[in-house]
């Protein structure tokens, strides 16, 4: 079976969250964050920020469901069952501030496959892009999302 390619270029309707002041220190807390800028707004302020400064994953975290709707698109036609795995890579811009709005679009990059030892098709790999851009138009985050799967 070969992959789907129909996708390659498609953008998906952009989803947008607004960042809160508790789910930054919820956030930070969780993962093990004690700097004051994460919770204290006079402390951010002190340090240049316009209010409570979000962890960069945060955004990522609650930039991914943007990304839902296209790794289940039927014209992406990934295998969830035969998935092995997935890498990610993240350039990080502007941080997210308590207040601000973010809006995250996600693109597919390419499809393809990679033949195996026998030269029949062994994986597949989908990639896709979100970008998260504040109220402002500024990037907060680019995700580049990989996953393989296997015997396409």
């Amino acid at each position: 079976m070969s992959v789907k390619t129909d996708a390659v270029g498609k953008e998906w309707p952009a989803t947008t969250y607004e960042v809160g002041k508790e789910k930054i220190g919820e956030y930070a807390r969780v993962v093990g964050l004690d700097n004051p800028v994460h919770f204290d707004r006079e402390a951010a302020r002190a340090a240049g920020y316009r209010d409570v400064v979000a962890p960069p994953m945060f955004c990522v975290v609650y930039s991914a469901p943007a990304l839902g709707p296209a790794m289940f698109d039927d014209q992406v036609g990934m295998n969830f069952a035969a998935m092995v795995h997935g890498g990610q890579e993240f350039a990080w811009g502007e941080p997210a501030c308590s207040g601000d709005e973010i809006m995250t679009t996600a693109r597919c990059l390419e499809i393809f496959e990679k033949k195996g030892k026998e030269g029949k098709p062994d994986n597949g790999f989908y990639v896709f892009e979100t970008v998260s851009v504040n109220q402002d138009g500024r990037e907060v985050v680019r995700g580049t999302w990989t996953n393989i799967v296997r015997g396409v």
